[in-house]
């Protein structure tokens, strides 16, 4: 059978527009469908926008740590709708950059929403478009739990185009997006509070980087409220009343949920096709090569809730151009994949945690340093850096590294590389490093940490 493509991508975000530009450039004849704007969750509403708020708030850093370094400022004054105005115009430019280079590929945009008629069609505003493989790179988004009152609040979507700043901030949530917008709406000066049903901070990251972010976090003003769930919201004058379970009461001017995203599966028809989804969060399925229970369907990014990170959804979508039309099967690496958590202070991980480390060898040896800065001694800033290695005993191999401090991810990023090729900590500790720079410590770390059973006999 003749088909009008090869490949129909659905979702014109980074994981999308990866692998239509890489099957383009294969000779493959590719269309693309979006929605909305082209760019998708990172470029629009996630991690580009969100760099460029954070980057804001660390301005107010370095305003206060000048006068360490003998420099008389003004008081700073900050305009949040300049900020968002800017941000505006940045994520306008990358749109258009995005809609050129799927031009210049070859890919054909087609705009609206599409819904999967057979497993080789697409129907998209009343048109209906056949391909030999369908790509499903529909993204994700927020989610809020079902408690009266919750339609005053706004997710982090809203967020990123308030038209002002908040005086007062109760953020919901404990993961990654709370955390840094915590940070965010901090540093610009409003009076943030945090509201997670644990007992701490980002579940799955390291136990040491959450107690010591959330420390650190504190010490900046941002008060955490642990073990607190949100039974209902109210307006209150001019702002809002929060009643939690326990019976207390917050109170601020603005909401926001950060509590979890869903991949965008609803409404396209997947089920009745036969395209398998977890019944629980609407994810598909797919197996190592992104193929979803339809053989010529396939999903990647956020769709499958896997690994809901950009650059590991361009790794799938441009493993699978390279296997579908460049006779090189190529599946995405995903054992070690980095990431980072833009708070304030910032957050690098990669690799294992010591709790999965402990629970997946026989017997581990953890090194951890904390310590102040170079840069805080003339500032005064009494916040300090973590940093964590976490080593199987029998092979010597570094299983994880974890740091919170300033340029964690950059750092993190260089040790990446080293932990996908396998590096022991002998080579670690035979590696010189820069000095004086916070990096150079990872690679002088010689005193493992107590043993767990030894510091609670302690």
């Amino acid at each position: 059978m003749t088909y009008d493509f090869d490949l129909f991508t659905i979702g014109a975000g980074s994981g999308g527009v990866a692998a239509s530009r890489r099957a383009a450039s294969h000779g493959a004849r590719v269309a693309i469908c979006e929605q909305g704007r082209v760019g998708g969750t990172c470029v629009l509403r996630g991690c580009v926008p969100k760099k460029l708020l954070v980057y804001a708030a660390h301005f107010a850093d370095e305003a206060a740590d000048a006068a360490g370094y003998g420099w008389r400022l003004a008081q700073p004054v900050h305009s949040w709708p300049e900020l968002i105005a800017a941000k505006n115009k940045e994520t306008s430019r990358l749109e258009t950059v995005y809609r050129k280079m799927l031009s210049d590929a070859g890919a054909r945009l087609i705009e609206g929403r599409a819904r999967l008629i057979d497993a080789h069609t697409v129907e998209v505003a009343g048109t209906r478009y056949t391909a030999a493989n369908i790509l499903l790179a529909i993204g994700g988004h927020p989610v809020t739990p079902r408690i009266p009152g919750i339609e005053h609040v706004i997710s982090s979507d809203q967020a990123l185009d308030l038209p002002e700043l908040p005086r007062r901030i109760v953020i919901v949530g404990g993961g990654y997006i709370a955390v840094e917008f915590a940070g965010i709406f901090s540093g610009l000066g409003a009076q943030v509070q945090l509201a997670i049903r644990g007992d701490e901070i980002l579940n799955g990251f390291d136990d040491d980087v959450r107690t010591h972010l959330a420390r650190a976090m504190r010490a900046r003003g941002i008060v955490i409220h642990a073990r607190t769930e949100i039974a209902a919201i109210r307006k209150a004058g001019r702002g809002y009343a929060l009643a939690t379970k326990a019976g207390a009461e917050l109170s601020a001017d603005c909401v926001m949920y950060a509590t979890g995203r869903a991949p965008t599966t609803a409404g396209m028809g997947l089920a009745e096709i036969g395209v398998a989804l977890d019944p629980e969060s609407g994810a598909v399925k797919v197996d190592d090569w992104s193929r979803s229970s339809v053989p010529n369907v396939y999903a990647i990014g956020d769709a499958t809730d896997l690994l809901n990170l950009t650059p590991t959804a361009i790794a799938e979508g441009r493993a699978l151009a390279e296997t579908l039309f460049n006779n090189n099967p190529t599946s995405a690496r995903l054992d070690v994949v980095p990431t980072a958590v833009f708070a304030n202070p910032t957050v690098g991980a990669v690799g294992l945690t010591e709790a999965e480390a402990r629970a997946r060898y026989p017997a581990i040896d953890v090194y951890r340093s904390v310590f102040r800065p170079l840069k805080n001694t003339l500032s005064g800033r009494d916040e300090k850096t973590l940093m964590k290695l976490v080593v199987d005993r029998a092979s010597g191999r570094v299983l994880g590294a974890h740091m919170v401090g300033p340029d964690a991810p950059e750092i993190i990023g260089g040790l990446a590389v080293a932990l996908s090729c396998g590096a022991t900590k002998t080579q670690f500790d035979k590696t010189i490093g820069i000095h004086p720079t916070a990096s150079e410590e990872f690679v002088t770390m010689y005193v493992k940490a107590t043993e767990p059973k030894a510091r609670a006999a302690e």
